[in-house]
């Protein structure tokens, strides 16, 4: 990993989602004439000047669009529609198009759970016959998509936001491609910085049950635990929790420098409610999820308490790069009604379709004999995204770009994610060697530990 400061803080040694209006579910979509729009660095040209024969490319788009996440998921189709939008037109043709092949998009919203998600990713696969399929969004659900692909093996899957580790690291699907980095990655740096920055070196943790907190938390104690630091304890609740009460009373009063969250969405919002509102004062640090837009836009009076929380995303609010400054822009010119600052899942969804639409320019749209041409091709895809570089590993996952940030309140009142560090090229390990014993099995509620 190579890294670079961005701000006037130290160099780390490792390395928002929108309020967007409601998508509809199972609805098969294309772009309005003269969509295009003010695109960012990648790719270099434009998927139309591909020459495609003429047939039609089926994408399939799968999101949550109820329970915990459902914003999020709104705002993911939005992340694959300003891709199409920007790399996929015709300046003599309505829609989305790959030279003279029409993509269109069909849309399927889940709820979190895996059993849904499976079951619109089969209606789309088997029933709307979609060529690709994009998504999912969250880490049960990635796993289980990723299980389904091995048994359609002339279909491509490329991944949503889902960030579970492994969905790609261990025992990975040849015929599912992830270009956004996964749950452990999007911590990269940030316990280094806790711990020797913050010196905060006795955390609890409060997170969902399920593979992507277990993700997140374990990327975060693989580099805080290495540093010294101490988690003393781990509070795990269910996906869609409102009543946080026995949470909260159960953290220690003393002894805790910090709380370590890994809460998405209204959970995160229920979480730092009811904290403020039973008094608790600690010093919060953030999974990537945990304090972005969705969160950071909402009102409460646990808003204050927020400033100074330090994350890590593969995206930071205020990040100020050419690139990143176009793609901002770009999703305000395309989706008026969004929040001042796109988050990691329109990110996450965008990258995936442009790379998507790369790995089709590069074959022309070819997705005979079931697609092995298009899937070796799209291994082989990397550009350069809003963020920084992506490329992907042996097993089809996204080395990239990863930020450490702080909560801060802007001159207009609002929260924002302000950049402290920048890592260029994280990949799955983090940096640590193969025979590190925090890789030797997989992240769980009990591994990492360093009480």
């Amino acid at each position: 990993m190579t890294f670079t400061t961005t701000k006037k803080l130290v160099i780390l040694s490792a390395a928002a989602a929108i309020l967007a209006a409601a998508c509809s579910s199972g609805n098969a979509t294309t772009a309005p004439a003269g969509s295009a729009a003010a695109g960012t660095a990648a790719p270099a040209e434009s998927a139309a000047a591909a020459s495609c024969s003429g047939h039609t490319i089926s994408l399939g788009g799968l999101a949550t669009l109820e329970g915990p996440f459902a914003v999020p998921g709104q705002d993911s189709f939005r992340g694959i529609e300003q891709a199409l939008n920007t790399f996929a037109t015709r300046a003599d043709k309505k829609g989305w198009w790959l030279g003279d092949c029409e993509i269109t998009l069909t849309k399927e919203g889940s709820d979190a759970t895996p059993a849904v998600a499976l079951e619109k990713a089969k209606k789309l696969i088997e029933q709307d016959n979609v060529d690709i399929l994009i998504g999912p969004l969250s880490g049960d659900e990635g796993l289980a998509i990723k299980d389904y692909a091995k048994t359609v093996p002339d279909k491509t899957f490329v991944n949503g936001s889902s960030a579970a580790q492994d969905t790609t690291f261990r025992d990975p699907a040849p015929n599912f491609f992830r270009f956004s980095t996964d749950g452990a990655q999007w911590q990269a740096g940030l316990g280094s910085y806790a711990y020797k920055t913050k010196n905060y070196h006795n955390v609890v943790t409060v997170a969902e049950d399920y593979s992507f907190p277990y993700t997140q938390v374990g990327g975060f104690m693989y580099e805080f635990c290495a540093a010294g630091g101490h988690v003393i304890q781990k509070n795990w609740v269910p996906l869609g929790t409102k009543d946080y009460s026995s949470v909260v009373s159960n953290i220690p009063t003393s002894g805790v420098d910090a709380i370590y969250v890994a809460l998405g969405g209204s959970d995160a919002i229920n979480f730092f409610t009811q904290y403020a509102q039973a008094g608790g004062k600690a010093k919060f640090i953030g999974g990537s999820i945990t304090v972005d837009q969705t969160v950071l836009g909402t009102t409460g009076a646990f808003q204050d308490q927020l400033v100074g929380t330090i994350t890590a995303s593969p995206t930071s609010d205020t990040a100020n790069e050419p690139a990143w400054n176009e793609y901002v822009k770009a999703y305000h010119e395309q989706f008026p009604d969004g929040l001042p600052y796109p988050g990691l899942f329109a990110l996450s969804y965008y990258n995936e379709t442009v790379g998507v639409l790369k790995g089709l320019a590069a074959v022309n749209g070819d997705l005979s004999n079931g697609q092995q041409a298009f899937m070796q091709a799209l291994a082989k895809v990397a550009f350069d995204g809003p963020t920084g570089h992506i490329a992907l590993d042996q097993n089809r996952q996204a080395i990239g770009p990863n930020y450490v940030s702080e909560i801060q309140k802007g001159a207009d009142g609002k929260l924002a994610a302000v950049v402290i560090s920048k890592a260029d090229n994280v990949n799955q390990t983090l940096g640590l060697p193969a025979d590190s014993p925090y890789l030797a099995q997989p992240v769980s509620r009990d591994f990492p530990s360093c009480p």
